[in-house]
């Protein structure tokens, strides 16, 4: 029998929850830019703290890989991944659409992930094989299957944020019915509603993507690199009901 996380991605979003929703919007939280541009807050830093300090109680033996203290080695094949608040710039700009990520990856694979968004009042979960979940709903993509029918999330078209990538999703874009610009996890989490069917993410670390990709697959979908590949460490993220995937490739190619 494999390994249920979810109760203990449920006890670390607990934690998460606690803290972050304490510092949202309020007038003490120190904000700080990385060398490359991105933000950090108080809370990313307690919040990876508090996750990696209580996982060391319930599990030892494991890994961690987190965005904000980096690659602590575990005794099995088996570690966390973490993302404190994912869309950090969001948070600081007291925008409710944050989430902390949590993940299990066991010898490469992502087994279980979840996301979890407490000013959303919102969290999706799922572990493979079992299906995907917001709360007890169970999750599916949509059906759509025509382009000229299709809802596109997407985040930054330009600025800082972006890429040589980005330049190509406005291609994607004119050829959908709606789009829409929510970025970072939400939108991945609305193509795993079934609220949409592409989800494109240009420029994004494996803690970004870890959960996403077991949720959106358990759902239903498919979640790739914008070249394709299945992999957390490609650097890019689009997410799909399946049918409309190769639609979105294309773009990229």
């Amino acid at each position: 029998m494999p390994h249920d996380w979810l109760p203990l991605l449920h006890e670390l979003a607990d934690r998460a929850d606690e803290i972050s929703t304490r510092y949202f919007r309020s007038s003490e939280l120190p904000v700080e830019r990385k060398p490359d541009r991105s933000l950090v807050t108080k809370a990313d830093l307690e919040v990876e703290s508090a996750v990696r300090d209580l996982l060391a109680k319930r599990h030892p033996e494991l890994g961690v890989f987190g965005e904000e203290h980096g690659e602590h080695q575990g005794q099995s094949g088996t570690r966390l991944i973490v993302d404190p608040i994912d869309a950090t710039a969001n948070f600081a700009r007291g925008l409710p659409i944050y989430a902390t990520l949590l993940a299990i990856e066991e010898d490469g694979e992502i087994v279980a992930g979840l996301v979890a968004a407490p000013a959303l009042h919102q969290r999706w979960h799922a572990a493979r094989g079992e299906g995907a979940f917001c709360g007890t709903r169970r999750l599916r993509v949509s059906r759509v299957t025509a382009i000229e029918d299709a809802q596109v999330f997407h985040g930054s078209l330009a600025g800082t944020e972006a890429v040589p990538a980005t330049a190509r999703i406005p291609g994607l874009l004119a050829q959908s019915w709606r789009q829409r610009g929510v970025g970072d996890f939400y939108q991945h989490m609305l193509v795993a509603e079934g609220c949409g069917e592409l989800g494109v993410d240009p420029i994004v670390q494996p803690w970004d993507i870890a959960p996403l990709l077991v949720i959106v697959e358990e759902a239903g979908g498919l979640a790739t690199t914008v070249e394709g590949e299945r992999s957390i460490y490609g650097g890019s993220l689009l997410t799909s009901n399946g049918a409309l995937h190769a639609a979105g490739l294309s773009v990229f190619a």
